[in-house]
């Protein structure tokens, strides 16, 4: 088994901040050969992104080859459309319209490869609000997962790019349906995923909660939990551990590592259900247990139970996360927007996903790009001549970093 079942495929991708490149990164790490197009002169807007956003360069944008090509220029299409020819897939996440302007849109690139399947990732998909900007923190806003992660009162948008991110890998399950039903057809299509209905699909269980029990779901920091024991702890020395218990079964783990034998024999601590009835004393209870004991002796007891617990950790934890570590779960990335072998060097996640009996995890081949790294061999490979290289070159219609 191979953890880069994709390799062969050849994609192009038109992609900027975190949607569209996160998709090609599923294709890139799962081995197919992906060539960024960047807009010259000044490549992918991503590179230069302050504050929070400063990272998406880095991280989204591993195991891909950069051409930086004016596709505002006549000689810049027409050395696009030789590219796309020999193209499997092309992933694209501009505005609505822009793609079209540029000459690749789906109608001008689907004639001169009709085994392109061609994936647009929008705000939205065919609709009344399918020319409406979006971005990842409106569709949060928008589908009510704002409404649902904050405090009542408070909505409040996730702490990543979910939508961004999950958009993307709803958009690569079209690609692969597509790619499949080519096999049979020998014709590829457009296919689209879109930020607002992936949101909205996240939001399916709180529709058919609201259904079920006749009232519209609250807040999750406010919920009706489904466990009793579901929550942060505090320990001794000011460590915070959220500990779930969610089974009789871990319940009598629980209490008995814990040596909680009142507890245990409560007659209203039977099942998960009455103990729910019981939070306003048995969580206050449980909590002046566990503030007498150093958080390593939780955790340890915790693991002792089986229940389910982890610290309350920062994401700069996971550089040094032991499992991860153990397992190829980081790989070596150099940090900077500038692409190459710059910045310092640390360990990114690998993608979420294993193959084979051997467990093995698609890895890092190339770090993120400079930008143009990769002008003169993509287009070469692409039939372009020396010759004619080097005058897109020399009319700046390609570029590349110093």
């Amino acid at each position: 088994m191979s953890a880069t079942p994709l390799r062969g495929l050849r994609v192009l991708e038109f992609t900027h901040t975190v949607m569209g490149p996160t998709a090609g990164l599923l294709l890139a790490d799962l081995g197919a050969d992906v060539i960024k197009i960047e807009p010259a002169p000044a490549g992918d807007h991503t590179r230069g992104l302050p504050g929070f956003a400063a990272g998406f360069f880095a991280a989204f944008n591993r195991n891909k080859r950069s051409l930086a090509l004016d596709l505002k220029r006549a000689e810049g299409q027409a050395a696009l459309h030789r590219l796309a020819a020999t193209a499997d897939i092309v992933v694209e996440n501009y505005g609505p319209g822009t793609m079209e302007r540029l000459g690749c849109g789906y109608d001008t690139l689907g004639p001169l490869n009709p085994r392109l399947v061609y994936l647009a990732l929008k705000g939205y998909l065919a609709g009344p609000y399918e020319h409406r900007p979006a971005l990842d923190e409106v569709v949060q806003f928008q589908t009510g997962l704002a409404y649902m992660t904050g405090p009542p009162g408070q909505p409040l948008r996730a702490g990543a790019s979910i939508i961004d991110i999950l958009g993307a890998v709803f958009g690569i399950v079209a690609v692969q349906a597509a790619l499949r039903e080519r096999e049979t057809t020998g014709k590829g299509q457009r296919v689209g995923s879109a930020l607002f209905e992936s949101a909205a699909f996240l939001m399916m269980t709180h529709m058919a909660g609201a259904i079920v029990t006749g009232a519209p779901p609250p807040p999750m920091p406010a919920r009706r939990g489904a466990w009793a024991i579901y929550q942060v702890f505090k320990t001794a020395d000011d460590g915070r551990l959220f500990i779930g218990v969610t089974s009789d079964q871990q319940w009598t783990r629980f209490v008995e590592v814990f040596g909680l034998q009142a507890l245990a024999a409560d007659p209203r601590l039977a099942t998960n259900a009455s103990r729910s009835k019981e939070r306003p004393w048995l969580i206050p209870a449980l909590q002046e247990v566990i503030a007498t004991l150093p958080q390593d002796v939780v955790a340890a007891r915790c693991e002792q139970a089986q229940v389910s617990w982890s610290p309350v950790a920062q994401p700069s934890d996971l550089f040094t996360d032991a499992h991860l570590l153990a397992t190829g779960g980081l790989l070596d990335t150099f940090v900077s927007r500038l692409g190459g072998e710059n910045g310092p060097k640390v360990g990114m996640p690998a993608l979420p996903i294993e193959f084979g009996p051997e467990r093995a995890r698609p890895g890092l081949t190339r770090q993120s790009p400079r930008l143009g790294e990769h002008n003169a061999e993509v287009l070469a490979e692409a039939g372009l001549t020396s010759a004619e290289i080097a005058a897109l070159n020399a009319a700046g219609v390609i570029v590349a970093a110093a």
